[in-house]
């Protein structure tokens, strides 16, 4: 029997398929690794995973992680000589009414967006590939031919082989107990085998994940849904190459195994499993058949493929896995736990992602950043809400219920609501407003004017709400609007070495006169954009830090590993503490003075300043700055002032046509002026420089900053990729993802889309890339399309702003 080590510079827990990739990663690049399972490897949900491998997600980069996943299930069974039942057999996804076929179509674009093969085909040709299943109600169909299948246990053996091949450790039958954690540093894990002192621990435990990190102040955001699938007998006639199926009309998927079929879906009303925790002892163990709650998933089968209605039922596997409640996997280094990285929640296509995310996790833990932007991802995507489990499964169960429904751009989910309200919540309600919801912040989208329903209708084509929109946008730009941006992520950072550390950590200069407001980004060591935000200086020795609502957890967490060694100087979030009124539009000024003794003229206080005033007995301190391209103030103050202070300034702008705007609005404002979005437009895997924002980098100072050195040598030596801006004709509804093409050759694909009012174009952000290099005269010498649900459409490109007139009235 082997002895367990003593030390290990790297502990994995856990011994799924993800446990074992990270493990097989982590010895291919040399670094020590031990991974260690409490029973035997994939004795908890990985043997049961019924084993499709698809690739296209909605974002880039978890595409690359699942085709990566793909390259490494081609090769692994030749270098270690295992068996892993992988096939590239393709993967067919049906459309069954003109939505959803507008749906795979836009499909078909963002594949091709992200350099994957995907081909439309009519129902005649769907069934030539698929002979088993009935296509009477197909409209038409997708195949990727690079999808496949594997065998989820024989898979994970290989990967164990090949990590112990490279020189991992792998123990089953050895359960870690405790984590031994000295002043906030991980010094070892404990076992029932003894202690291993290690540098790093990565939590690959599925469903056991949320119980175990919580012991230490980490927050996993998953909880447990059973899920099953049939296996049929042998069925005659049943092509060995079948392609995987997903028909999600019906709401099922399918595959080939053994000449029969493996059936299995996502029901509308899904069960949650171990409510109240996980039963001692559970591995290799499932759950019982519940054939009377997989009987309407076996109707729907039964009209897609009638020979189910003959085959034999070998076993209706029902197998618990772990689930989130945004359907997107968790990965990364806890914000709470240095050196505490964490692979779970991977939503019933853990196989699928199995490979790609042990690379990532590798990576991550050598080098201390993952491979590239996985922000969707991110473990620190999730904030306040998701420490409370029965929040978390509420809205797990919604997003499970989701996972076959129609994508509908703009949709928001229902479940779990209100949860973070503004002060103002309810007198937007019963103003018409129609609320969106952010990491558990109720936000005003739109709002519904008489006649109208404050409630979205979700389509492809121009919502409900498109005529809405432009009513609020129309304001800001001719009269006045009040947003109410409550949920904005708020910190403050005091301390005698407040500024140095900022003017480290920041790309803009920030060592600035109190009163003066910085709009900066912060930056990786290769120069890509970790965060974008404004800093207010209020004190010599006191900033105040406002980013987005969603970056809440990542920004904190960004900014306090960062601060460096030795300086004196804490952070605090405070977002809780200070509601948000913005005040937006050419009658902003008017409105302003009205309510205040303060000097607002340009003046007494200039674009880019800040100062506290007093608005009927509430001291707010405004910020003169603006991300809808108006002259306006955001106006931060106390939340118990909120709805005097809003009162106050609606009865001061009635007469000036103040309205009430939402978050819809100042999404197409911003298009118009050009602000870029970060998660979307911006981010870890883009440069100021190639984002056309290398004007905010202080490289012109001698100053020292993190990332200087890679924004330095690309200002030096160009770039490979640019952002430009592209219009189109106002009846192409744009998204995000749709392709570029220049002179006919596709050069990259779009991050964000949306419809300017003002100058009635439909309005699309993305980057023009050329290995050769990219340059401004490059961009616009070309002649551009842009691609959307598989049609070609010309556009216009441009380099500055659709609305320049906009930059009189900021700084007027």
């Amino acid at each position: 029997m082997k002895t367990l080590p003593k030390s290990s510079r790297v502990v994995i827990i856990g011994g799924g398929i993800v446990g074992c990739s990270t493990a097989y990663h982590l010895a291919k690049l040399g670094v020590e690794a031990l991974l260690l399972e409490r029973r035997k490897l994939t004795s908890g949900t990985t043997f049961h995973a019924a084993g499709l491998v698809g690739q296209l997600r909605s974002n880039a980069n978890i595409t690359q992680l699942l085709g990566y996943s793909v390259e490494l299930y081609n090769t692994i069974e030749d270098e270690t000589g295992l068996g892993t039942g992988w096939k590239m057999n393709g993967g067919l996804r049906l459309a069954c009414n003109q939505e959803r076929w507008t749906e795979v179509k836009r499909q078909a674009t963002t594949a091709r967006s992200f350099g994957l093969q995907m081909d439309l085909l009519t129902p005649q040709e769907a069934q030539d590939l698929w002979p088993l299943m009935n296509v009477d109600d197909v409209v038409g169909a997708a195949f990727m031919p690079t999808d496949g299948q594997a065998n989820p246990s024989d898979i994970t053996q290989a990967m164990a082989k090949g990590a112990r091949m490279n020189g991992a450790q792998i123990f089953e039958d050895c359960k870690v107990t405790d984590l031994e954690i000295d002043k906030g540093v991980i010094k070892a894990v404990i076992t029932d085998q003894g202690r291993v002192e290690c540098e790093s621990v990565v939590l690959c435990a599925g469903q056991w994940s949320r119980s175990f990190a919580a012991r230490f102040g980490v927050n996993i955001p998953l909880v447990s849904m059973e899920h099953q699938y049939m296996v049929t007998e042998p069925i005659k006639g049943m092509p060995k190459d079948l392609p995987t199926l997903r028909d999600p009309d019906r709401l099922t998927y399918y595959k080939e195994e053994v000449g029969g079929l493996v059936m299995g879906g996502y029901e509308a009303n899904p069960i949650p499993w171990a409510v109240d925790g996980i039963p001692e002892g559970f591995h290799y163990t499932l759950l019982d058949s519940n054939f009377d709650h997989f009987e309407p998933l076996m109707e729907l089968a039964l009209g897609r493929v009638p020979a189910l209605e003959t085959a034999g039922i070998k076993t209706l596997t029902n197998g618990p896995e772990s689930f989130t409640p945004d359907g997107n996997f968790i990965i990364g280094e806890a914000p709470e736990l240095r050196n505490f990285f964490v692979g779970a929640g991977f939503n019933a296509f853990g196989i699928a992602a199995g490979g790609g995310a042990g690379m990532a996790l590798a990576e991550w833990v050598k080098n201390g950043e993952p491979p590239f932007d996985l922000w969707s991802a991110d473990i620190r995507r999730f904030g306040r809400p998701h420490f409370d489990t029965d929040w978390v499964r509420t809205r797990t169960v919604e997003a499970y219920a989701k996972h076959y429904t129609m994508a509908w751009p703009y949709e928001e989910h229902s479940s779990g609501r209100p949860c973070r309200k503004s002060p103002l919540y309810e007198v937007l309600k019963d103003q018409g407003a129609c609320f969106g919801e952010k990491l558990g912040w109720e936000r005003p989208n739109w709002f519904a004017g008489a006649g109208e329903t404050p409630q979205d209708v979700y389509s492809f084509g121009r919502q409900n709400w498109f005529d809405a929109v432009g009513r609020e946008h129309k304001a800001c730009r001719e009269a006045a609007v009040l947003f109410d941006q409550t949920s904005f992520a708020k910190f403050a950072l005091k301390g005698p070495d407040a500024l140095a550390a900022l003017n480290w950590i920041c790309a803009n200069n920030v060592d600035k006169p109190v009163g003066a407001l910085t709009y900066t980004q912060m930056l990786n060591d290769h120069g890509g954009i970790e965060c974008d935000l404004t800093i207010a200086r209020v004190a010599e020795d006191e900033f105040y830090i406002v980013t987005g609502t969603g970056f809440a957890t990542h920004d904190f967490d960004w900014i306090s590993r960062n601060i460096p060694a030795g300086m004196n100087c804490q952070l605090f979030d405070i977002t809780s503490s200070n509601a948000v009124l913005a005040l937006m539009g050419p009658r902003a000024r008017d409105i302003l003075q009205a309510v205040t003794r303060a000097d607002v003229s340009n003046a007494g206080f200039p674009f880019g300043t800040t100062k506290t005033i007093g608005i009927v007995g509430c001291p707010v301190l405004a910020l003169r700055v603006t991300y809808v391209g108006e002259l306006g103030w955001e106006l931060h103050l106390p939340v118990e002032y909120a709805t005097t202070v809003y009162a106050a300034l609606m009865q001061a702008g009635a007469e000036h046509g103040l309205v009430n705007a939402g978050y819809r609005a100042i999404d197409s404002l911003r298009l118009e002026k050009g602000y870029r979005a970060w998660g979307a437009d911006i981010g870890p895997d883009h440069t100021p420089q190639e984002a056309g924002l290398g004007w905010a980098v202080k490289l012109k100072r001698n100053t020292p900053f993190k990332g200087r050195e890679a924004a330095q040598a690309q200002a030096d030596g160009g770039v490979k990729k640019m952002m430009a801006c592209f219009t189109c004709d106002p009846d192409v509804v744009l998204l995000g993802r749709e392709t570029i093409y220049r002179n006919g050759e596709r050069v990259g694909w779009l991050t964000s889309g949306g419809f300017g009012y003002t100058v009635d174009k439909s309005i699309g952000y993305g980057y023009i890339r050329n290995p050769d290099g990219v340059t401004r005269d490059y961009v616009m010498e070309g002649s551009y399309e842009l691609e959307v649900a598989t049609q070609r459409v010309p556009c216009t490109v441009h380099m500055t702003p659709l609305y320049d007139a906009i930059m009189e009235r900021i700084k007027g």
